[in-house]
């Protein structure tokens, strides 16, 4: 009995003192992102995020390691791979994060740019190496295994239509525009089904599919990155959705870096409980407006934002829009 005590404590530690702290920080990044937006500097706005991160970070009550940062210790300043954060007065956790997903939507003040991270018991999330991950997400509400990578997209999307009860044809695939998707996205139109193609963001697009009646994307198709694969699912994970991914270690360098992370299986299909298990945290704060989030505003009675924030273990997605009235804080001129 003692030992379940310690657990349930645990947990709503994690629960109170973390969701609200999880909004600040990418509260912080997200408006330090858009100071920059539009500005043509990716560079910038990405720095500017990730400073103002690692600051916010610095006061959070856990004990946290980055496992999906912004690099290697020899690639980046600050929130590299394996990098200490957080009080050092909470529990253990892992933290996968993106300061600015989508910086060069910031740079050219396009939607769908925010900043994220989730967070978990230590141990609960992928390691993933900063390689290419092919991925197949849905959201919620439909039978386990609707949606399976070793599947054709034309099996998958009629599998997906079937499940919701409706034509392939009322179906919407989100897929990133890219030269390396051209057969994906004949196949898909081959099956008719529509697609919206963006030009980066993949963790937005994949959210996207958790509300499809709300932004219109059914089904997540194709490569994007590994490190931007765990975070998806981190939010998968807290909404109930379905998602499975592969690393593309087809080259010397990104299989060494598999082997330093300690992946053995090159081949492995990773399903949603692979990338994100546990108690899992995740918080995501629009930078500029999207179908998923509305963009940071800076007005003459202070700066709003929105975020979304969600946990797994209660099921319990949070939209928060904020009104700050106190600037300083985000270190504004």
């Amino acid at each position: 009995m003692a030992d379940d005590r310690v657990v349930i404590d645990a947990v709503d530690v994690i629960d109170r003192a973390l969701t609200i702290e999880l909004v600040r920080v990418t509260e912080r990044a997200a408006v330090a992102a858009a100071r920059l937006r539009g500005r043509g500097d990716e560079r910038a706005a990405d720095e500017a995020a990730v400073s103002a991160m690692r600051r916010e970070l610095d006061r959070l009550p856990v004990s946290g390691t980055v496992v999906i940062g912004e690099g290697e210790s020899d690639e980046a300043p600050l929130l590299w791979i394996g990098e200490q954060v957080g009080t050092r007065q909470g529990p253990r956790v892992d933290i996968a994060l993106d300061p600015l997903e989508g910086a060069t939507l910031c740079a050219k003040a396009q939607p769908n740019a925010i900043a994220v991270l989730a967070l978990a018991e230590a141990g609960s999330l992928l390691k993933a190496p900063n390689v290419y991950m092919d991925k197949i997400a849905i959201g919620p509400g439909y039978p386990p295994g609707t949606v399976r990578l070793d599947r054709s997209p034309a099996d998958n999307l009629a599998s997906l239509a079937a499940a919701k009860g409706v034509e392939v044809s009322q179906l919407t695939a989100c897929i990133l525009d890219r030269p390396r998707h051209l057969r994906l996205i004949d196949a898909v139109r081959a099956a008719g089904a529509a697609i919206r193609l963006i030009t980066d963001g993949d963790v937005a697009g994949v959210i996207h599919t958790t509300d499809p009646e709300e932004t219109g994307i059914d089904i997540y198709l194709g490569v994007g990155g590994a490190p931007e694969g765990v975070l998806a699912a981190a939010a998968l994970r807290c909404t109930g959705g379905q998602m499975q991914a592969r690393l593309l270690l087809d080259q010397p360098d990104s299989r060494r870096l598999a082997a330093e992370v300690g992946i053995a299986d090159f081949s492995k299909i990773y399903d949603l409980n692979d990338m994100a298990r546990g108690d899992v945290l995740f918080a995501a704060t629009g930078v500029t407006d999207g179908g998923l989030l509305s963009g940071v505003r800076f007005g003459r009675r202070g700066v709003t934002t929105e975020t979304l924030v969600m946990r797994s273990s209660t099921g319990t997605t949070r939209r928060i829009r904020a009104e700050h009235a106190q600037t300083e804080k985000f270190h504004l001129d």
